[in-house]
């Protein structure tokens, strides 16, 4: 493994290119490592296939799939379409799930799972179904694409009105709710922002209404005075808004810091120097897929200030396991189950989103990852025997060290598992119980 740490890194070489040599090799912990940060993890082929091609060759296909991604993604559009305009979103939390697991662009729902964290819309507040999907589709169609974009839809987008409670927009009371939280969590960060600029922020927005859980502008309530925000003047809107919270150089370092915790490492905070070079080009271009790219392709990506540097959510958790079994599950229990865990999809606990981190942990949530490994393992019950270990095992002619291989590519000794020829499903559940495949 590189024994690199963040400290021993210029900001250049950080950001340059991984390329194998005798001191770094590329190996199929690597591989392992790439596939569980940028996608919910991989098959034994997938894996086997990633070692062959290599480093440089394995991100072009995690970031530009050759699959027809736009065709999986509308047959999904459509399935996902409530047929009501209820509350349903156990509905759409399994239904994501199901994209997650099928998807031919991993990449692009684990960024779709990043955006949703770090925007945190909860369904229960927008109370609409059809708003909450329609929510989803904006964070998955700019999840690779432009930050200041994106932004523009968030500022029009009646789920997050609704659950910021910022559905009235009127002229004689601004809702400043909306404007706060969009300054300080989904943009500049705390302490880079005035009171004012607050008040002047809910000016812009006034107008705007969510009326029958769609937005609406009512031109009789538009303040259409002079605001100044962020020293800046003019008779602003919320598109106004959107442009100005995403040229602020702040901005670009809150989305940089917690798209580094998301891919690279949430142990150790990066200095200002070292993340300067991403800060620099994303200020100009807002491009979140070039951001990814330099990020997974980095020589500091490839180290050890990396490599399992982050713990996985539960979502993360459940996923690695059915990957690597290369079968689907049930996703209405398994939603439910990860709910339990600390995750439930689309209910995230604050406009904030999770936590994350050390916080997914705790004696309960441990003991509840260990009963969900062993409830996807078992022959019948509610995921109904899906996942065969010993299908799996067989069918790529594998010896005792397997399990190991496929969940912990060789982090950890083989005592730690039964032998998989002996009984498939124990041993898979040995390795997939292992405080490292806890680790991302």
């Amino acid at each position: 493994m590189p024994t690199l740490t963040q400290q021993q890194f210029d900001p250049v070489s950080a950001w340059a290119r991984y390329e194998p040599d005798a001191r770094r090799p590329w190996n199929f912990a690597l591989a392992g490592h790439l596939y569980r940060r940028a996608a919910f993890g991989a098959t034994w082929d997938q894996l086997q296939r990633a070692f062959r091609d290599g480093p440089q060759r394995t991100v072009d296909g995690l970031l530009r799939p050759s699959a027809d991604v736009a065709a999986f993604n509308r047959q999904y559009d459509e399935l996902e379409t409530p047929a009501n305009d209820e509350n349903s979103s156990n509905d759409l939390r399994a239904w994501w799930l199901q994209r997650m697991i099928r998807t031919p662009h991993p990449l692009l729902e684990k960024m779709t799972l990043f955006w949703h964290g770090h925007f945190g819309v909860n369904a229960a507040k927008v109370n609409s179904a059809r708003a909450t999907q329609q929510h989803l589709q904006l964070l998955r169609k700019h999840a690779l694409g432009n930050f200041r974009e994106m932004l523009a839809g968030i500022v029009r987008d009646a789920a997050m009105f609704l659950s910021l409670d910022a559905k009235a927009n009127r002229r004689a009371l601004p809702n400043e709710d909306l404007a706060r939280w969009l300054m300080e969590t989904f943009t500049l960060g705390p302490g880079r922002f005035s009171e004012r600029d607050v008040r002047e922020t809910a000016r812009a927005f006034s107008g705007w209404f969510v009326l029958q859980n769609q937005i609406r502008f009512i031109e009789r309530e538009r303040d259409s005075e002079t605001k100044r925000i962020l020293g800046q003047e003019g008779r602003f809107t919320s598109d106004d808004v959107a442009r100005i919270l995403a040229e602020q150089p702040a901005t670009s370092q809150t989305i940089i810091r917690k798209v580094y915790r998301w891919l690279i490492s949430e142990t150790a905070e990066p200095d200002d120097r070292l993340l300067a070079p991403l800060a620099e080009s994303f200020a100009r271009k807002q491009d979140v897929l070039q951001l990814v790219e330099t990020m997974l392709r980095s020589n500091l990506f490839f180290s050890a200030a990396a490599y399992r540097q982050r713990m996985k959510s539960p979502v993360e958790f459940s996923l690695g396991i059915v990957k690597g079994l290369e079968e689907a599950v049930s996703t209405p229990p398994l939603a439910e189950a990860l709910a339990r865990l600390g995750q439930n999809l689309l209910h995230p606990p604050t406009a904030r989103g999770w936590l994350g981190g050390q916080n997914w942990i705790n004696h309960a949530t441990l003991a509840g990852r260990h009963n969900l490994a062993a409830a996807l393992l078992k022959s019948d019950g509610v995921f109904g025997g899906k996942l065969n270990p010993a299908a799996v095992a067989g069918k790529h002619d594998s010896g005792a060290r397997f399990f190991l291989d496929l969940f912990l590519q060789g982090d950890a000794e083989p005592s730690s598992a039964s032998d998989a020829g002996a009984d498939a499903r124990r041993s898979a559940y040995a390795a997939i119980t292992l405080p490292e495949f806890q680790l991302a």
